[in-house]
């Protein structure tokens, strides 16, 4: 693993709004949204197409801002755009073009954006940009595992994608969603080093605000790792001097071990940490369902606050009652925040 070059220089003009974001992390715990494709699912959509919500770009993108405003109206304060599984690969499967490509990820940051602004919130909400990983594109839980990145991958004849190929990848949607003028990237749920490296390389190339967020795993000896078996703590290290990334954190990780993972992440960065964690349970890549019971619990915020978290929402199976949740226990332990 290698460390981007130090930022010097961020771009002008796309920094204003995240330092904003950065101040209200300095002042206290701000609240994130939950999952998006619960509440689409609870709307009555059917997610089980390769493009999860990102079909619902094109189909219904008023029920994604509904979404949106949902969340915001249970007291979060950054919405997650509908991104994370969307790619012009994923979209050229489907025989969309890659100029209706680039829209629809542009389109993802309006509607957040749209949810802002009918909530009143305009200077007091952020729009994050959702990078999801290269496993979701292929659509079969292979975020969960990072394999596609290790160099005996046998999902293709040459092994695992270089950091130079997740590079391409990954830059041609951020271009896409930087034209939509989001807050920051909010890049999700990767699960091995080098993808973190070639997104932390991007990220420093660009100049624009990030947080970076792995999906882990907590070992019963308190061990934090990606999902592909790394020291998540080195990970969490290589984003330390990048000027760029304002957090970095764990997301649709176990409720239950993401005390230990905040810990890791802030000790390992010395940055503010983003947490937000499923609901437990595990992903049914064949049924495309989640199995087991939820575990999410307000009473679990309290752990994260202390291990270091400053930006707290969470992920699948986390709905609008939870964020409420959530956010009244942050009240609780800072009135008047």
């Amino acid at each position: 693993m290698t460390r981007p070059a130090d930022l010097t220089a961020p771009a002008a003009g796309k920094t204003s709004a995240a330092s904003g974001l950065a101040a209200a992390i300095a002042r206290g715990v701000v609240p994130l949204d939950g999952g998006l494709s619960n509440e689409l699912e609870r709307a009555g959509f059917d997610l089980s197409d390769d493009l999860w919500s990102a079909h619902v770009l094109r189909t219904a993108p008023a029920a994604i801002t509904a979404a949106h405003v949902g969340y915001f109206e249970a007291g979060a304060r950054v919405a997650i755009t509908a991104s994370y599984q969307a790619s012009f690969e994923g979209f050229a499967a489907r025989g969309v073009a890659p100029a209706e490509a680039a829209a629809l990820l542009g389109r993802s940051v309006a509607l957040a954006r749209d949810a802002v602004d009918r909530c009143g919130l305009a200077g007091r909400a952020w729009v994050a940009a959702s990078v999801g990983p290269y496993g979701a594109v292929l659509a079969g839980g292979q975020e969960y595992t990072g394999a596609y990145a290790a160099p005996g991958w046998t999902g293709r004849a040459g092994g695992g994608l270089t950091v130079r190929e997740l590079r391409e990848f990954h830059r041609r949607r951020i271009d896409a969603l930087l034209m939509g003028a989001p807050d920051l990237l909010a890049i999700e749920t990767i699960p091995a080093a080098a993808e973190a490296e070639a997104l932390l390389h991007e990220v420093a190339e660009l100049g624009v605000p990030a947080w970076l967020c792995l999906t882990t795993v907590t070992g019963a000896d308190g061990t934090v790792r990606t999902r592909l078996g790394e020291d998540a703590a080195e990970v969490f290290a290589m984003a330390k001097d990048l000027e760029a990334v304002i957090a970095v954190g764990v997301n649709c990780v176990d409720p239950a071990g993401a005390a230990r993972a905040v810990s890791v992440a802030a000790a390992a960065s010395g940055k503010p940490v983003v947490v937000y964690p499923n609901a437990g349970g595990t992903w049914n890549s064949g049924e495309r369902r989640w199995t087991g019971a939820a575990g999410f619990s307000a009473d679990l915020v309290a752990s994260w606050v202390d291990a270091g978290a400053r930006v707290i929402g969470g992920c699948c199976r986390v709905g609008p009652a939870e964020i409420s949740q959530l956010v009244a226990t942050l009240a609780d332990r800072s009135p008047g925040a």
